[in-house]
């Protein structure tokens, strides 16, 4: 009966190694979960390293200076298992701030100045992610101190920059810091040019026309953003306003000329700047070609002296066509006043009457040395009915022209007529040349 009894416990005893060493292999061989190992087994309240991957992943999700290609990589191993996170940490994270980067420095070239942007290509060209990443810590802003410096001498160089503007930039431009130069472009360049555009705006009351002048004034008396409205736009409308009616001031006037008349009426017809222009540069050229004229016209019909003066001065430049005309032909004019006359020339002028003799004044008595009292008209019977003065009428009609001329150089005397009187009043001293002859008879009839 022992027998048996001890077969059991030898049995047992063989069999139970077959029993647990086949349940421990099966168990080694199991896969382990990931990101899980040995050594991370950690005691009771301590973070498991899936944990911990997943608070960095999120702090570099928080951080404003990730990427979008960062943001949207932990997002995606946010959303994964413990392997994706260790993945992002290890492999993925690199990558996408290389993306990252090649897209900010890529920026630099469409908003850079020219050595910022040969700084950025330089970079891009490297292709290595510590070159980008150089060139966005440092090699930007050593770029960018260049550019600001080329901007500021630029900007100094500007005649419409105003006084506070140089004031500054000189200032910043003798520290000649990249710190230096970039606060005057981000900081006191805004302020001193507000103080500037207001002190332009407030300038052009002075010259200004009505309408720029009431713009002006109601800019200054709004905000910076008005100042800034009508420099940019209003100006130019009050501008165009006031020229238009300039240029109806000039066709207005009767001392405009020809030349003068013709081109305002051509620009007024036309757009803003063609107006300006006008104004600027071709009224002054109309009113030239207007003067020349004008004194050829007046060295056709002036006395000796006027002719001289005048033919000089359109020899000359356009200032001494000028000043001709502002001084010259008066002074002529007056040399010609008191020229003796001529032996044979009336004495009084063409343009005044002569003197009527009293009534009680007999006539005189014809003689042979001196004209006969009878009219003009009795003359003029004489010379149909004898050949000798025929010869004599003539002579009476280049007396006749000669004063003539002399009406039509005291037309033209200092009142200075308009363009459509001259031809009138010419016209006019010859009729009274023409009288004063007929009144008059050559010496020997």
């Amino acid at each position: 009966m022992k027998l048996p009894r001890v077969s059991a416990v030898v049995a047992a005893a063989v069999l139970t190694p077959a029993v647990l060493f086949p349940s421990t292999a099966l168990a080694a061989d199991a896969p382990q979960p990931a990101g899980v190992s040995g050594s991370d087994t950690v005691s009771e309240g301590e973070p498991t390293q899936e944990e911990l991957d997943r608070a960095e992943v999120q702090k570099i999700l928080a951080d404003k200076e990730s990427g979008v290609s960062v943001r949207e990589a932990a997002e995606k191993a946010l959303a994964g298992t413990a392997a994706d996170l260790r993945h992002f940490l290890e492999v993925g994270l690199h990558d996408a701030r290389y993306i990252d980067c090649r897209v900010e420095v890529t920026k630099f070239l469409a908003t850079g100045g020219e050595a910022v942007k040969e700084a950025a290509k330089a970079a891009l060209r490297g292709g290595s992610y510590e070159g980008l990443v150089a060139f966005l810590k440092e090699g930007r802003y050593q770029a960018q101190a260049t550019d600001d410096r080329l901007e500021l001498v630029r900007l100094l160089g500007r005649p419409q920059t105003g006084r506070g503007v140089k004031e500054a930039g000189e200032k910043a431009l003798r520290i000649n810091t990249p710190a230096a130069l970039r606060h005057f472009f981000e900081v006191e360049l805004p302020k001193v040019r507000a103080d500037d555009d207001r002190v332009e705006v407030t300038r052009m009351l002075g010259t200004a026309g009505p309408a720029l002048q009431r713009a002006a004034s109601a800019a200054l008396s709004g905000t910076y953003a008005d100042i800034v409205k009508f420099l940019k736009e209003g100006q130019y409308a009050a501008r165009a306003e006031d020229d238009r009616a300039e240029i109806e001031r000039v066709l207005a006037d009767p001392q405009t000329g020809p030349h003068a008349r013709s081109a305002a009426q051509k620009a007024l017809e036309g757009d803003a700047a063609g107006r300006r222009r006008f104004l600027e540069s071709g009224l002054a050229a109309a009113r030239v070609s207007d003067n020349r004229v004008k004194v050829s016209q007046i060295a056709e019909n002036g006395g000796p002296a006027v002719r001289k003066a005048a033919l000089a001065a359109l020899e000359g430049d356009d200032q001494a066509v000028l000043a001709f005309l502002e001084q010259g032909w008066a002074a002529a004019r007056a040399v010609d006043a008191a020229a003796p006359k001529p032996t044979g020339q009336p004495t009084e002028r063409p343009t005044d009457r002569p003197t009527e003799q009293p009534r009680t004044t007999p006539a005189p008595q014809p003689t042979a040395t001196a004209p006969a009292a009878p009219a003009a008209v009795q003359a003029a019977d004489r010379t149909t009915t004898t050949g000798g003065t025929t010869a004599r009428a003539a002579t009476t009609g280049t007396t006749a022209d000669t004063v003539a001329r002399s009406g039509q150089l005291a037309a033209t005397g200092a009142d200075g007529l308009g363009w459509e009187a001259g031809a009138a009043a010419a016209a006019v001293a010859a009729g009274a040349a023409l009288v004063v002859v007929s009144r008059r008879r050559p010496a020997g009839d």
